[in-house]
């Protein structure tokens, strides 16, 4: 899949391209204003202007301007009697407590991605981070941390489904999510393969985080949360380890060094599953050049990579029958065996 930016072999679609950011606020806002739930509790699903207004507590210039631009970006349908409702796209993916919600990294892209790309300009000058922050920060903020949680909860509600279905966990007893957050993705995998348990690895922090989704998803005993660093502790052993959006996060080196550690934690006749933003094959794929550009922003030396820099580390360390297929998408999925 590529992206179609506008004609810009035309002055009005550059002028188009270049004021792109405002469609994307305007999106953004409308997550932070929780515009999108508010709608779907209203009688009948729909508010008008007015309605809006009281409901979110505007002042009211610029509201219809905005719920109309709104309309023509298809995240808002007109209804009758000049009321407004949800696309069936922002019905399932942005109200508030649905399994398919990702408005919790839309919320990071606006209160974190968005200032940065506003520095894009000096991260090039420097190659040094924009976001202000690194993984420990994040950690002593609760609220921060929530934020963070949201956003790769977000991902993994849309990629938790197409894993479970790329994989053939029948024989196997065991996964391991390293970098699993919360253990979003790992209570997924669970919850549709009740014979595997699972466990997760991440900072000590999020530990918990990891009981309360546990306990909400009735999987107390079932997912096991482990803290630690992955790079200074000893990882749990597992049949099957996933380092999913986990190392675009790190530098070549530090990469190679994960994949290796990951070797050692996945038991004889387990494997290995690897998935990221990958560029390989399509170099013109703008979401993916766009994730890379984020970890420019965000990490202090992150980015997105070709398959074969995986693959490459996954043989060196040892592993054997190394498949790589798309995922979902615009992610693409490594699986590398180990020896039984």
């Amino acid at each position: 899949m590529t992206t179609n930016p506008p004609d810009v072999s035309t002055a009005a679609g550059i002028l188009r391209l270049g004021n792109a950011f405002c469609d994307a606020k305007a999106l953004l806002t409308a997550v932070e204003l929780d515009l999108f739930t508010q709608l779907a509790q209203a009688p009948g699903g729909k508010a008008t202007a007015d309605e809006v207004k009281e409901l979110l507590s505007l002042h009211g210039r610029g509201l219809s301007d905005f719920l109309d631009l709104l309309v023509a970006l298809e995240v808002l349908e007109r209804a009758d009697g000049g009321a407004y409702r949800n696309s069936s796209g922002t019905a399932r993916h942005l109200v508030r407590g649905g399994d398919a919600y990702i408005g919790g990294f839309l919320l990071r892209s606006s209160r974190n991605l968005y200032p940065a790309w506003g520095r894009l300009e000096e991260a090039l000058r420097t190659g040094k981070q924009q976001s202000g922050s690194d993984f420990e920060e994040v950690t002593k903020n609760q609220a921060i941390l929530r934020q963070f949680v949201g956003s790769m909860d977000a991902f993994t509600n849309v990629l938790g489904a197409e894993l479970v279905k790329a994989f053939d966990w029948s024989g196997f007893t065991s996964v391991l999510d390293v970098g699993g957050a919360r253990g979003n993705l790992c209570s997924q995998i669970v919850r549709a393969q009740p014979h595997l348990a699972g466990h997760v690895f991440d900072l000590p922090a999020m530990a918990p985080l990891a009981a309360e989704l546990a306990t909400e998803l009735g999987l107390t005993g079932k997912v096991e949360f482990h803290g630690g660093s992955f790079f200074d502790d000893p990882l749990p052993q597992a049949e099957v380890v996933v380092l999913g959006h986990v190392l675009h996060d790190w530098d070549p080196s530090q990469r190679s060094y994960l994949v290796h550690k990951a070797f050692d934690a996945v038991l004889p006749g387990g494997a290995l599953l690897v998935y990221d933003r990958m560029l390989d094959d399509e170099p013109e794929h703008a979401e993916n050049l766009v994730i890379s550009l984020d970890m420019l922003l965000v990490t202090d030396g992150g980015s997105e990579y070709p398959a074969a820099e995986i693959t490459g580390y996954a043989e060196h360390a040892g592993f054997t029958g190394i498949e790589v297929t798309p995922l979902s998408d615009y992610d693409t999925l490594i699986v590398a065996r180990k020896a039984g």
